[in-house]
């Protein structure tokens, strides 16, 4: 059995998301423009043609955060990189929108996504806060485009999906929402503006406590335009990369960190009530980890029944990884020692099931019995932004309660 180390130092922390990156720098790095999108468990890139918005746009952040903790000077050049080919490639000059997919530059999907646009805005917020100031003005560019093509005055909530030409299909979803909470809160860090964090409360209310209470208090993922819950949406496509069917433990959790770190960024700005955000993080977390956790084999499960018993047993490494940084959060807001027993657990058998110790970068999923499904270690949409996200959001904990 492997020694694991100490996840509650940030040295490890840091050793791990360099780890992680090392990776992807610089083998990601198109010369021709862009980055590169698909890689096998070695590292071989085995289509260099498609480009996703999803990995277009996390890329920025990857690389951005990547500079901003170890001040490497090729990772700020990776970020300006990256936010070229966003900016000149992915995005239509006329229209405003971003291609979903491309095909050696051309559009193969110019569907909008409420869900692309929130990584947008995430990628031009922390370019901005990388020093990369040419995306300052993209934020709230960004932002006006959201409003003005996916915002549901009446619901308080972002609509999903748009062609083209921006007509709005009826399919509505809490996951898109759930991103652009996360996006307008990186947008108020990069610019202070407070309508940022104002929208991230309106859509943190609206999903966590309004439309939970339509679906047993918890967060279904589909929605009708009227936003009734659809208990049928994708039930015969239930591993649906954006839209799975199912209660999402890895969505309880991923709310989890996302209410907390409302809270603190909210408290003294706005004056809205925050005494919720807390107690429903923790309902939340509790119902994930009670629920989802495989007691034989490790791991959180992928998906939940509307009985909350398991209908996905795979194990999906994003899932995994997100929990920890709640759990590190929730143990540092609360005190709660317990929080801390499933941070090491979580941390423990990632460390011993996902992390690839010889090429670098996490699995993307594996079944039941922790046994990998294929070598595509990273295909469109991955790049590691959760794993070394959760890196650098616990790493903030860390810091914190040194100067508690």
């Amino acid at each position: 059995m492997t020694t694991l180390p100490n996840f509650r130092s940030p040295a490890v922390l840091l050793n791990h998301a360099r780890h992680t990156m090392g990776f992807y720098h610089p083998r990601a790095i198109d010369p021709a423009g862009g980055l590169y999108h698909y890689f096998k468990d070695d590292g071989t890139v085995y289509d260099a043609q498609h480009r996703h918005l999803v990995s277009s746009t996390r890329f920025v952040f990857t690389y951005a955060m990547a500079y901003r903790h170890f001040r490497d000077p090729a990772y700020l050049e990776g970020a300006g990189h990256a936010l070229r080919f966003l900016r000149e490639v992915h995005r239509d000059p006329v229209g405003g929108g971003y291609a979903w997919l491309l095909d050696g530059g051309k559009v193969a999907d110019g569907t909008q996504h409420a869900y692309g646009l929130a990584f947008v805005l995430l990628a031009y917020a922390h370019a901005t806060m990388a020093g990369l100031e040419q995306a300052r003005a993209w934020i709230g560019e960004t932002f006006a485009l959201m409003e003005a093509r996916f915002w549901d005055p009446q619901a308080g909530l972002y609509a999903d999906e748009a062609s083209q030409d921006w007509t709005l299909s009826g399919y509505r979803g809490q996951n898109a929402n759930m991103h652009a909470c996360e996006a307008l809160q990186a947008a108020w860090q990069a610019t202070g503006e407070r309508r940022y964090l104002e929208r991230a409360y309106t859509i943190a209310y609206n999903i966590t406590q309004r439309q939970a209470e339509r679906c047993g208090g918890l967060i279904w993922e589909h929605y009708d335009a009227q936003w009734q819950p659809d208990w049928a949406y994708n039930f015969d496509d239930p591993e649906n990369l954006f839209r799975p069917w199912g209660y999402q433990p890895g969505h309880f959790t991923e709310w989890a960190k996302l209410l907390l770190q409302l809270e603190a960024r909210a408290s003294g700005v706005l004056e809205q009530d925050l005494g919720w955000l807390l107690p429903t993080a923790e309902r939340l977390y509790r119902v994930a980890v009670e629920k989802g956790w495989d007691a034989e084999h490790g791991g959180l499960c992928y998906s939940l029944a509307p009985d909350l018993t398991v209908c996905d047993t795979h194990k999906y490494f994003w899932v995994q990884a997100e929990s920890a940084a709640a759990a590190a959060m929730l143990a540092q807001r609360t005190g709660n020692a317990e929080y801390w027993e499933w941070y090491e657990r979580l941390w423990a058998y990632s460390w011993t099931h996902f992390v690839d110790h010889q090429y670098g970068a996490w699995f993307r999923i594996l079944d039941r019995e922790n046994r990998k499904l294929s070598d595509e270690k990273s295909p469109a949409g991955k790049v590691d932004y959760h794993t070394m996200g959760a890196c650098y959001d616990i790493l903030a904990v860390l810091a914190k309660a040194d100067h508690a």
